[in-house]
């Protein structure tokens, strides 16, 4: 029967999912553990989403860099897929092959008699993290003690690892961090690749090659927010960046897309778009027309017209609506006057 120091040791980690530090969480989950079962050591690893390797988030009695190690080598076990098989987390004490007769058993194998006895450990129970039905991840309890993770410790083991799932997911709540709608494309942008989140469509202005330095250069900038159309596949779209918080299993330079498909505004051409958006930079008619390589006359054209599209007064009113609805189509060196900090 459980315990009301174990009860209250679950209660607590399933709160933690809500917190938005997600490291201090998952480390504070392990420490709740520790309250309600016994461990000398213990690891929370989430699956790298770009690399498929796990990776330490949360330890006690673990380096990271052993961990992981360890991990890397018990994934290639034939009791690994005893972990990610069972409901119920297995432990050395009660191990099924063992009982069943149907293997040789944990202990009789050689990651136990080469990585497990010789750190002094004689039990553990492992744990596979799952969130919207996706693995993300392990959770693994080691102890000195011999026979301590029974049944009763396996089921309140069992009990938490749904919460634990949700702190080690390493796109957890990146999918609608901002309340995007749910039939609007959401993905992660990453020096690295691109990561898709769970039932969320890809959106289509990152499968553009001109889209990726602009975010890379969002990034760079260390803003918060930037709004901006952008033209891909055939169609328009709002679009816009967030930089996405520190994440487990998630590089650092992670920002996160919201693409929304769209007519242009107001009925602006691509051009007059082009136009509004260096008149925001504070570009002159004379400069703009350079840049474009078009006569001043047809840029002095286009400004007329996008104001009386849009109603604007002045180009100072029309560069105000830019930046406040972000009616802007930037290029990666423009971008830094944009973003919202």
């Amino acid at each position: 029967m459980l315990t009301h120091r174990q009860v209250a040791a679950a209660a607590r980690i399933g709160l933690l999912t809500r917190e938005r530090d997600t490291a201090s969480a998952c480390a504070e989950a392990l420490r709740e553990l520790a309250l309600a079962l016994p461990l000398d050591a213990a690891t929370l690893l989430t699956i790298d989403p770009l690399k498929g390797t796990h990776v330490q988030v949360a330890g006690i009695g673990y380096a990271a860099d052993a961990s992981e190690a360890l991990a890397a080598e018990f994934v290639t076990t034939p009791w690994y897929a005893n972990v990610v098989r069972q409901e119920l987390p297995p432990s050395i004490s009660e191990d099924p092959e063992r009982a069943e007769g149907t293997g040789p058993g944990f202990r009789n194998g050689w990651f136990y008699a080469e990585r497990v006895r010789p750190a002094g450990f004689r039990d553990g129970v492992t744990g596979a993290l799952r969130h919207h039905g996706r693995l993300v991840g392990l959770v693994h309890l080691s102890t000195a003690s011999p026979d301590a993770y029974d049944t009763e410790a396996r089921q309140l083991l069992a009990c938490v690892t749904p919460a634990l799932g949700a702190l080690a997911d390493p796109v957890a709540g990146a999918a609608d961090p901002h309340g995007p709608p749910e039939e609007d494309a959401v993905g992660l942008v990453t020096s690295e690749g691109v990561l898709d989140l769970p039932g969320r469509v890809r959106p289509q202005v990152v499968r553009d090659e001109d889209f990726r330095p602009l975010v890379r250069a969002f990034a760079d900038t260390g803003g918060q927010r930037l709004r901006l159309l952008w033209r891909a596949g055939g169609a328009w779209y709002r679009v816009a960046l967030h930089r996405h918080r520190p994440g487990l299993g998630v590089p650092a330079d992670a920002v996160l897309v919201h693409e929304t498909l769209t007519e242009l505004p107001y009925g602006l051409s691509p051009r007059e778009l082009e136009v509004l958006t260096r008149a925001a930079t504070g570009q002159t008619n004379q400069a703009i027309a350079q840049a474009l390589f078009l006569s001043p006359r047809t840029v002095h054209s286009h400004v007329e017209h996008l104001l009386r599209k849009t109603g604007a007064a002045s180009r100072a009113e029309a560069t105000a609506l830019a930046l406040r609805d972000g009616l802007l189509r930037p290029t990666p060196e423009q971008l830094p006057r944009f973003v919202e900090r």
